[in-house]
């Protein structure tokens, strides 16, 4: 089973049909969102529309989880004076996880979709992050494969535990708007088969997409409207 995962989209629709366009040629068995569709660029309603319209499985990312509340940040501000009624709606009525239960002839495989960690929505897991905590969280909520976005940067990094299986901590980065210095958007594809296995790390297959869009037209629409420059110039240098 080949699945897609993508996630902190945030309002980029160029980059969106982009990553649509990519992943048909890809073929894959399932698509998720891991979250943030909205803030920092103009197409919000857009975004939110186009992944309902999919049925995509989605999960909140900490900017969905606070829209229609009351904002002092420019983002959140224009966020809420463009964004309709029914999307507010479906963004606040996203759960906080999703978790996959396969049963393979070499035992379960459970992976898990959060946002920013189990913990926390708004959680920072980097590749700094300790393996201890890591996997401390991943024993916790009983995941062997843990995926995440948030900080806008991909990694995958295998962990091994103290009874000598592996689990997976895979960081998505960011489709709408990277900080890893590359613009273009980035997913993640995980590619499970029926000899996948928690004791072979070799048996889980992680690899990261980059997908072109015309981040000039995102940077000037973002230029064109009430949101600080500075969001558009993050969009060219992917910082």
């Amino acid at each position: 089973m080949k699945i897609a995962l993508f996630s902190d989209i945030h309002a980029n629709l160029p980059a969106l049909d982009s990553f649509f366009a990519d992943v048909a040629n890809l073929k894959p068995d399932g698509i998720y969102c891991l979250g943030d569709l909205v803030g920092y660029n103009i197409w919000p309603n857009e975004v939110v529309n186009a992944i309902r319209n999919r049925q995509i499985p989605t999960i909140s990312g900490n900017h969905d989880a606070v829209v229609g509340m009351p904002s002092d940040k420019p983002s959140g501000i224009y966020t809420n004076e463009v964004l309709g009624t029914d999307q507010i709606n479906y963004l606040r009525s996203l759960p906080a996880h999703l978790k996959l239960e396969f049963q393979l002839p070499n035992g379960p495989l459970n992976i898990l979709l959060v946002h920013g960690s189990p913990r926390r929505n708004n959680e920072y897991l980097t590749e700094e992050t300790s393996s201890e905590l890591l996997l401390e969280m991943m024993e916790a909520s009983k995941a062997d494969i843990l995926c995440f976005g948030h900080t806008h940067i991909p990694f995958h990094r295998v962990l091994t535990t103290a009874n000598g299986h592996y689990k997976h901590a895979i960081n998505l980065g960011s489709l709408g708007k990277p900080k890893d210095g590359d613009p273009r958007g980035c997913y993640a594809v995980l590619t499970i088969d029926e000899k996948s296995s928690s004791r072979d790390k070799e048996s889980v297959k992680v690899s990261f997409a980059r997908v072109v869009y015309p981040v000039e037209k995102a940077a000037q629409a973002v230029e064109g409207s009430s949101l600080p420059n500075e969001f558009a110039t993050a969009l060219r240098l992917a910082r």
